[in-house]
Order: structure tokens, then sequence, then C-alpha cells
């Protein structure tokens, strides 16, 4: 019988050549987690930084589509998953990547999916990254705390919110499970916080404002930004052009570019 620690071995010398692992979490679903996912791990590839992007929302993969990815397959090399990439920088892995359809349903009690995860990070080349970057599904079960566990020490975790008060509530649980696995919470980020007229500029906040920045100050959590609605940004997830290879000098660009910025401030102490 193998014990823990053999087992995790492989992944701890995987996961030795990545300096910085992030898990972006949200309490609940539909609050744009995998866009905003896919935009810090974009930004820090176009800054340089050698990024990988694991997708582990394994009964509803949205990575792929978002970055243009949904024809993609897994390359087999030496037993080895050979992620896919976007250019020099970025490294990307999904369940999306393994189904036979885009449709096929992944219907999986948990221990599959922790199987699956931990396939994830022992068997995918990674090679040397400065960041990966873990996209999980909604809530705090299976998925989540597999990730954590199986990577035990994280270098922090970013949540998404949007600003009205079921989603906050929801945050307030997100934090609970990072101070629970000692997690460090690098920050809040809050989407969809506000329409901006692509025509006369006006703002108009359709779901509230500022619920995720006061609540990120009564916990003494770093505010890590505001991301408004931009048709640009949803219509370039829908059709699976990469936004900021598309868009890189909009206003919602830059704002992913600060997010980054306190981010890295954050974690490269």
């Amino acid at each position: 019988m193998h014990m823990p620690g053999q087992e995790l071995e492989k992944v701890q010398e995987r996961m030795s050549k990545i300096k910085y692992k992030l898990l972006v979490l949200s309490g609940k679903g539909g609050v744009g987690k995998s866009t905003v996912s896919a935009n810090i791990a974009t930004v820090l590839a176009l800054e340089g930084k050698k990024v990988g992007l694991l997708d582990i929302d394994i009964h509803g993969p949205t990575i792929p589509q978002l970055l243009g990815l949904s024809r993609e397959r897994v390359e087999i090399r030496d037993e080895s998953l050979i992620p896919v990439k976007i250019g020099d920088n970025l490294e990307v892995m999904s369940i999306g990547f393994l189904l036979p359809e885009e449709d096929s349903a992944v219907i999986w009690r948990g221990p599959m999916k922790y199987k699956l995860i931990k396939e994830f990070l022992e068997d995918v080349e990674w090679g040397e990254l400065d960041y990966l970057i873990v996209d999980s599904p909604p809530g705090t079960g299976d998925e989540p705390l597999s990730i954590a566990q199986l990577l035990g020490k994280m270098d922090g975790a970013i949540i998404v919110a949007t600003p009205q008060e079921v989603a906050i509530s929801a945050v307030r649980r997100s934090i609970t499970f990072c101070n629970q696995l000692a997690i460090p919470v690098v920050g809040v980020v809050e989407n969809m916080s506000g329409f901006i007229c692509p025509n006369c500029g006006a703002r108009i906040d359709i779901f509230k404002e500022g619920g995720a920045k006061k609540m990120a100050e009564k916990y003494g959590i770093r505010f890590l930004g505001k991301v408004p609605i931009d048709p640009n940004l949803v219509s370039a997830g829908d059709e699976g052009k990469p936004f900021l290879l598309n868009f890189q000098n909009s206003e919602t660009a830059k704002i992913f570019a600060e997010i980054v910025r306190s981010i890295r401030e954050a974690v490269e102490k």
C-alpha cells in the first residue's frame, strides 16, 4: 500500500518548479469567476511571466471557450499530458480538452474528481512556471478542497464577487473556507461592477456598487479592483476570442492590469 506522502511525491516534484500558486474562488456561480481567472492569467503572460491556467471546474469547464480553445485536445508525450499553449507564456489545462464532445456531461462523485485533479497536478508537464492560476468551480466543495489538500501550501486565494448582497454573503463563506485551510486571501475582485455605456461613457450601477469593497474593508482584506460589465468582454468570451489579446487598449484591459499589479504586489514579497 502506498502512503499518502508517497502518492503526493510526484505532485510535489511538479509543483516545486512553480513559484506562485493561486486559487480563484467564488462563493456562488454566475459571478464571472472564470472570466476573471482567464484575464488575470493572460495579463501575467503578456507581462512576460510563465503562466499555467488550470481549470478544475469539472462539471462546467468554460476556460477553453473563453480562450478560443474548445477544439483543442491534449497531447500525451512520454506518459505526461502536454498543456495547450497560447503564445510563448501561457499554458492551459482543462477537462474540456479530454471530453469527446463539447456538451459531454461529467457525472462523477467526489473521489473521481479528486483523482482527476491529482492527475492534473502530477501528470501535466507544466515545467517551470512563475504562476499557476487555478480556476475552481463555485462554492467550497470537492474541487477547491481537493486542490488545497493536494497542493498543501498555496500562495493565496483571489475571491470573485458581484456587488449584490447575495453574492457578498457567499464571499464570506469563501473567506471562512480559506481561513480554515490556512490559505491566505490575496484579495477580492468585484466583477460586473457597473455598466459603462460604449456610446456616451456614462456609468450605470445595475447591481448596486461597492459591496465587495465594503466587505473587504470590514474583513481587512485587500480590494483588488472593480471590473465593469463590458460588452466586448461578453462577446469575446462567447466568440472564443481572448479578450486581452483583442482589446489590449480598452479601459477594462487597464483595470485588469491594475488588478494584476495589486496581486503581484501582495504575492511577490
